[in-house]
């Protein structure tokens, strides 16, 4: 979802710029002003993971493994019936469902979505609009023809050793040196400049506009507008980037010191001072590296010059050491942003042996998919790869593994399963008494199994869902959390469970699994027994998702299936069902 998206971005970079400025300010004292600009890039690093494909940045996934050869598997003698066909359960193919009220957050995704999208369009407007303002600068811009300022130039670029043409002009439309372009850089000197400052002025004008080309600060530049660009709606970033714009300043002042004599220093900053004319600056050319800046800028890189003594290697080290802590403590995030991106999403299946079929034909005017294992064989058979591993909610399919738990804590047992009716009127006369285990499961009875997982501790039955890998298990969307709301699983992982429950690999009391498969018996055929749950999902009074899971038993063969449909307002666990036969009936799994 969107929603869950522009949350991750906006919680990591909002952390992450309070972690920088924290750190910056506690270690001030021991870090350069090389590494005090250095630990910015940790920032860009962190706005970049939100945008990440998580399966880069997956931490854990717990699912239940289990070897799907498993020869031993407990299960029920095969029973023959020779009379043909006979009903079990006269209910199953009856659709009873409970309706939940949910916000529709489609909405809010498509509104929050078109917010971002317009917002990122303004912004690159304005980007946009900079860039061809400074294009005219640049296609404006005359080559210096200075002869003794241009060998100037080169004495510094060979001091730096930059061997790369650059392009020296001058133009009458900046009022302060400037250098931009990425691919060919160019750096522009108010026209006249010559005329108006000596050599040596324009010498620290030439070293600092150069210490930027050398250590790829236009580059950075790009990427800060870019991001500027996507993170447009934290005001956070914003007072970042003017930090990171200022300490990138003052580390190219420190740079250039660096290779100054002591009694230069004071010219230095005295160069500063004279494109100090608020005038000369403009925040509209966002490309470019400004050797000037507003006010405040100019004042605090003034008292960083005035302050500068030469860096020791204790202090390097130190710098070095804090922000590999820094880096650390940052990328402690990436197990939230891998938990935030793995929520509600999908399933990370894997299977070279799947079979891959074509069954739209069955699924006319439905979204859904449909899973076959075939345990003797061991290959899948799967109509519609991404739907097939996308989670959603189980409803009352859910129910098979409440009972399972409530066996097994002995909320309920296999011989004392009654639960007493309250009296609540339910829509369903069949809801309307006292019902067992059996008899719940065959009519779907909600207020049975609301009950019993009720009287299970949540973190317990998160436990379980934990222990035995139930989708997402997310249980946190309150009393009805399998109805619509927080807990998600898809069609691979229900055959998957459906296996691992029916051969017992989660170690429960074999009679508490033979107890549950008995109230999944739902037909006997001439050759095989049909057992399994359906599960209808009402939004709003809209039926938008129908489950059939389950398994055919055979003489020498078990076959586990899960079938998904969605659409807006037709969608029946019985509709699943019959979907879900036709196609058993057609592979001859089923005979009636």
């Amino acid at each position: 979802m969107f929603f869950t998206h522009l949350v991750t971005s906006f919680i990591v970079s909002s952390i992450t710029i309070v972690m920088i400025m924290l750190i910056k300010k506690l270690f001030s004292k021991h870090l350069s002003a090389k590494w005090q600009y250095n630990i910015w890039f940790l920032l860009l690093i962190a706005l970049t993971l939100p945008f990440i494909p998580k399966q880069l940045i997956h931490f854990e996934n717990h699912f239940f493994s289990f070897d799907m050869n498993q020869s031993n598997r407990m299960s029920t003698p095969f029973i023959n019936n020779t009379d043909g066909a006979g009903l079990s359960n006269e209910n199953w193919m009856k659709d009873f469902t409970v309706s939940v009220n949910r916000l529709n957050l489609d909405f809010l995704n498509i509104a929050l979505a078109s917010i971002w999208v317009a917002g990122m369009l303004v912004m690159a407007g304005l980007a946009l609009h900079a860039w061809f303002k400074l294009k005219k600068i640049k296609d404006t811009a005359t080559v210096l023809h200075n002869e003794d300022v241009l060998q100037l130039f080169e004495e510094c670029k060979h001091r730096l050793k930059i061997s790369k043409p650059l392009f020296v002009g001058e133009s009458s439309l900046v009022k302060s040196p400037m250098t931009f372009g990425l691919f060919k850089t160019c750096i522009l000197l108010p026209r006249h400049l010559d005329e108006k400052m000596s050599t040596e002025n324009i010498k620290y004008i030439f070293m600092h506009e150069l210490y930027h080309y050398k250590t790829r600060d236009i580059a950075t530049n790009y990427l800060t507008i870019l991001y500027q660009i996507f993170y447009w709606f934290n005001p956070l970033v914003w007072m970042a980037f003017k930090e990171m714009r200022l300490d990138r300043e003052i580390a190219c002042d420190t740079a250039v010191l660096k290779s100054l004599d002591e009694h230069c220093y004071l010219d230095y900053g005295n160069t500063i001072i004279h494109f100090v004319d608020p005038a000369s600056h403009s925040k509209n050319y966002t490309w470019t590296n400004q050797f000037n800046g507003p006010k405040n800028q100019i004042k605090k890189r003034i008292e960083k010059i005035a302050a500068f003594t030469t860096e020791s290697k204790w202090l390097k080290l130190k710098s070095i050491s804090i922000f590999t802590l820094a880096g650390v403590i940052i990328a402690s995030q990436l197990p939230f942003i891998s938990a935030m991106a793995a929520n509600n999403s999908r399933y990370d299946f894997n299977n070279e042996g799947t079979h891959y079929e074509d069954l739209s034909e069955y699924f006319d005017g439905y979204n859904g998919s449909f899973v076959l294992y075939d345990m003797k064989s061991d290959q899948y058979t799967i109509y519609d790869k991404g739907k097939s591993t996308l989670r959603v909610s189980p409803n009352s399919t859910y129910k098979i593994y409440i009972a399972l738990i409530g066996l097994e804590l002995g909320v309920i047992t296999r011989d004392h399963s009654t639960m007493k009716w309250n009296g609540t009127k339910y829509p369903y006369e069949s809801w309307n008494k006292d019902h067992n285990l059996s008899t719940a499961m065959k009519n779907s009875v909600t207020w049975y199994f609301r009950e019993l997982d009720q009287k299970v501790p949540r973190d317990t039955t998160q436990a379980y869902l934990k222990q035995i890998g139930y989708g997402n298990y997310n249980i946190s969307g309150g009393t009805d959390y399998w109805l619509e709301s927080s807990l998600k699983i898809s069609p691979v992982e229900q055959v998957q469970l459906l296996m691992a429950f029916y051969t017992n690999q989660f170690g429960f009391e074999s009679k508490n699994i033979q107890k549950v498969k008995d109230s999944l018996l739902l037909e006997i055929y001439d050759e095989a027994r049909l057992s399994g749950k359906t599960g209808t999902g009402n939004v709003n009074g809209k039926n938008i998702n129908g489950w059939f899971i389950g398994y055919v038993e055979t003489k020498d063969n078990t076959y586990f299936f899960a079938t998904n449909i969605q659409n807006q307002d037709n969608s029946y666990g019985s509709k699943a069902a019959k979907i879900t036969l036709a196609i058993l009936r057609d592979k001859g799994i089923i005979k009636e």
